[in-house]
């Protein structure tokens, strides 16, 4: 039996060193993420396939989240993925706010550090849930989609927060239906495993799972 194995081996090496290559590839430098549900429309829908940078924050030891070295740390706007312990699941979210920051939501409207943002509609009707939020980063303004409900929710507000050292707030782009930090809090810096800015793929997951080709490759920055 034993022999069996090591001929298999033999006879395959090349497939499986191209396996644990891949493996080692995915876990540390590089790989893609499917959003399952709407928290972050109209940015990201669902069905959408992300391509996931691993190496945008820290260099990692493969399968694991121990840090070797960091290269840089979140800043406002980004898109990052990371592995939520309150969740108990992968998610995606906007960061909002960084270490020491000060922010509060009032009516779906954001304040960081006593500076009020703002916000245009992105359609010329006025009821229009969608609009774009000018969120401003350490060296220039990130401006994104959100989606606001008209009647809000009990997610519409929240008091003045400090995000504390080594922690991050993030919210959902859907700002009434998506469970963030208003919901599972502060995010750990060790939590976050990569930052997205590009769908690579997608799939319409009501008709079929037709792709969606408009989408293909599409970047998810707005300027």
């Amino acid at each position: 039996m034993t022999n069996r194995i090591i001929k298999a081996i033999k006879a395959n090496k090349s497939i499986l060193l191209f396996i644990i290559l891949m493996s080692v590839f995915r876990s540390a430098v590089a790989d893609w993420y499917t959003v399952p549900s709407g928290s972050m429309k109209p940015t990201i829908i669902e069905g959408d396939r992300l391509y996931a940078d691993k190496m945008a924050y820290d260099l990692r030891v493969p399968f694991t989240h121990i840090s070797l070295y960091k290269i840089a740390d979140p800043q406002r706007g980004d898109i990052i993925i990371f592995e939520s312990t309150a969740a108990d699941n992968r998610l995606v979210k906007r960061v909002i706010g960084i270490p020491g920051d000060v922010i509060a939501l009032t009516d779906n409207v954001l304040s960081i550090n006593g500076k009020t943002l703002a916000y245009q509609p992105i359609s010329a009707t006025d009821s229009s849930e969608d609009k774009i939020e000018q969120l401003f980063s350490e060296t220039s303004t990130v401006n994104h989609f959100v989606r606001n409900s008209n009647s809000g929710s009990r997610l519409s507000n929240f008091s003045e927060v400090t995000v504390p050292e080594g922690h991050y707030l993030a919210l959902g782009d859907n700002r009434d239906h998506s469970s963030d930090s208003r919901v599972i809090g502060f995010v750990p810096r060790d939590e976050i495993i990569a930052k997205t800015s590009s769908v690579v793929m997608s799939f319409d997951y009501d008709n079929y799972y037709i792709p969606r080709s408009e989408r293909f490759l599409h970047s998810l920055i707005e300027g």
